[in-house]
């Protein structure tokens, strides 16, 4: 089972992990990229952001709330038709080389319309695909999801362009080093394009929800509302803008420093503690 304080979410095992790390007898696993896309669309009483449960059964993070996402696949990294910025541009953005900077800004994309049906691209850099309800859209989101097919193939034989202008960089977040699975965490935000709309694509998902960020957080703080701290921090931050477009509009200027937990001990406790969050400091148990 998993362990909680508040709405706060965290691995059972994190005490033993962290006793071990300490003592020399843990060797971190290295971290997987990874990309999730905070999607976006406009309400009367301010934007609301799409939001998955993640099955119970899930053996990281069950029964959490979290957005569409998953690991980079490698063949994100090739080259594919994008609107927007330049590889290059990303790279900076980022502070990685352009194959890394195109594989995160691809499996944004690719992932949120593998969990969610909702695509990012279009037959032109100025358009996007009204609708991806149909069976052979189905068909392809299926074949993507089990890898028989590419990001970049199902553009290229689609004709379609990737609309990378579509996201704005958020925050990164990377699991931290006692965690046995590891990921290098990239968040975006977008709006939903007009005429589409969302689904229950993900097999990892029981319910999916729009909700607004405040909504959220609020059902967090109560312990409605179950969340790993990426999840609640980017709620937060995502709060105070009035629209969809507003939040892309400050996501240029977002610190992308990447955040990760530390653990200490302390009084014969372990303290664990995320830098530039202090809410999400916790004591979990006994060194």
């Amino acid at each position: 089972m998993s362990s909680t304080q508040n709405g706060q979410w965290y691995p059972p095992e994190w005490p033993e992990r962290i006793r071990a790390l300490a003592a020399g007898e843990l060797t971190p696993v290295a971290p997987r990229r990874a990309a999730t896309v905070m999607l976006l669309r406009d309400t009367p009483r301010g934007p609301a952001v799409h939001m998955l449960r993640r099955r119970a059964s899930m053996a990281f993070a069950g029964g959490a709330y979290a957005y569409p996402g998953g690991s980079v696949d490698p063949r994100d990294s090739r080259a594919v038709d994008c609107a927007g910025p330049t590889g290059a541009e990303w790279a900076r953005r980022f502070g990685t080389d352009e194959d890394t900077a195109r594989s995160l800004v691809c499996a944004a994309v690719r992932e949120t319309f593998e969990e969610s049906g909702v695509l990012l691209a279009g037959p032109d850099e100025r358009t996007v695909v009204a609708d991806t309800t149909g069976e052979d859209w189905e068909t392809d989101r299926a074949a993507l999801v089990a890898h028989d097919l590419s990001f970049a193939d199902f553009l290229d034989y689609r004709g379609l362009v990737l609309r990378g202008d579509l996201l704005g960089a958020w925050a990164r977040w990377i699991t931290p080093e006692f965690e046995q699975r590891r990921y290098d965490t990239w968040f975006f935000v977008a709006a939903l394009p007009e005429g589409q709309r969302t689904r229950n694509a993900s097999t990892e998902a029981d319910r999916t929800v729009w909700v607004r960020p405040e909504e959220a957080a609020s059902g967090y703080d109560s312990g409605e509302l179950l969340m790993m701290p990426p999840t609640i921090a980017t709620l937060r931050q995502l709060a105070p803008h009035a629209t969809a477009a507003d939040a892309l509009a400050a996501a240029g200027a977002r610190d992308l420093t990447p955040v990760i937990a530390r653990a200490r001990l302390e009084g014969g406790e372990i303290v664990l503690s995320w830098p530039g969050h202090d809410e999400f400091t916790k004591r979990i148990g006994t060194a």
